[in-house]
C-alpha cells in the first residue's frame, strides 16, 4: 500500500489503491503523552468496512495493530475480527469502561493509542477543529469532552450567522436597543501534521 499525506484542514491520508481516502490526524511526538493520540473521521459506521484501511495505514507507523476496542454505543455492529493486509485484528467492545467517542488500538510489540472518532456526518469545519484538538500533544480533554466543546462552538457559530442574516436583511443597520457584545470567534480551519515515526507510551 502506498500512502501520501496532504495537508488539508482534515488531513487526509490517501490510499492510492482506491478512490477513497482515510481522514486521519495524528499527534506529533510530544514531551509527555496526551489523553488522545489523534482523531479518525470514518466515512460510515460500518466498523468492518472502515477498520481495514485505518489499521493498514497505522501498521507501518505504530507496529502491527493486533487489537481494537470500541464502545458499541455508536457502532451498530461490532465484528469480532477484521482481516487487514494478511493478518487479523481482534475487535472488542466495552460499554462502561470506554469513552463512546474513542477507539483504542493495541500493538503487541509497540503499545497502545487512543483516537477520537469523529461521527461520519460531522460538518467539515467542526471535523477540522476536532482533528486539531485531538492531535494536540499537550491535550488534556477526553474524546467526549472535545465532542461537547465542538457542539458548543457550532451552536455559537450558528447563532452568529443568524444575527448577521438579520442585520443583512435590515440593510446592515444596527438594531436599536442595547449594544450587543461582539460576536465570538467561529470554529477555525486548522491544519494538523502526521508524524512519520512510531509513537508509543
Amino acid at each position: 500500500m502506498t500512502a501520501a499525506v496532504s495537508l488539508t484542514p482534515t488531513l487526509e491520508v490517501e490510499d492510492r489503491s482506491s478512490s477513497s481516502s482515510l481522514r486521519l490526524s495524528l499527534a506529533p511526538i510530544g514531551p509527555a503523552p496526551a489523553l488522545l493520540d489523534g482523531a479518525w473521521w470514518p466515512r460510515s459506521r460500518d466498523l468492518g468496512a472502515e477498520l481495514p484501511a485505518l489499521t493498514a495505514v497505522l501498521d507501518p507507523l505504530w507496529g502491527r495493530i493486533t487489537r481494537v476496542t470500541v464502545n458499541p454505543t455508536h457502532w451498530p455492529v461490532v465484528p469480532r475480527k477484521v482481516s487487514v493486509a494478511g493478518h487479523v485484528v481482534n475487535v472488542g467492545c466495552f460499554l462502561a469502561e470506554q469513552d463512546s467517542h474513542e477507539l483504542l488500538l493495541l500493538s503487541y510489540h509497540m503499545g497502545r493509542w487512543n483516537l477520537l472518532v469523529i461521527p461520519p456526518r460531522t460538518d467539515p469545519v467542526s471535523a477540522a477543529w476536532l482533528m486539531a484538538a485531538a492531535s494536540d500533544p499537550l491535550g488534556t480533554s477526553t474524546a467526549s469532552r472535545l465532542m461537547e466543546e465542538a457542539a458548543r462552538l457550532r451552536t455559537v457559530s450558528e447563532s452568529d450567522r443568524a444575527v448577521e442574516a438579520v442585520r443583512d436583511s435590515e440593510g446592515g443597520h444596527e438594531v436599536r436597543g442595547p449594544v450587543a457584545p461582539p460576536a465570538r470567534p467561529r470554529i477555525p480551519l486548522v491544519t494538523a501534521t502526521l508524524p512519520y515515526q512510531p509513537m508509543g507510551r
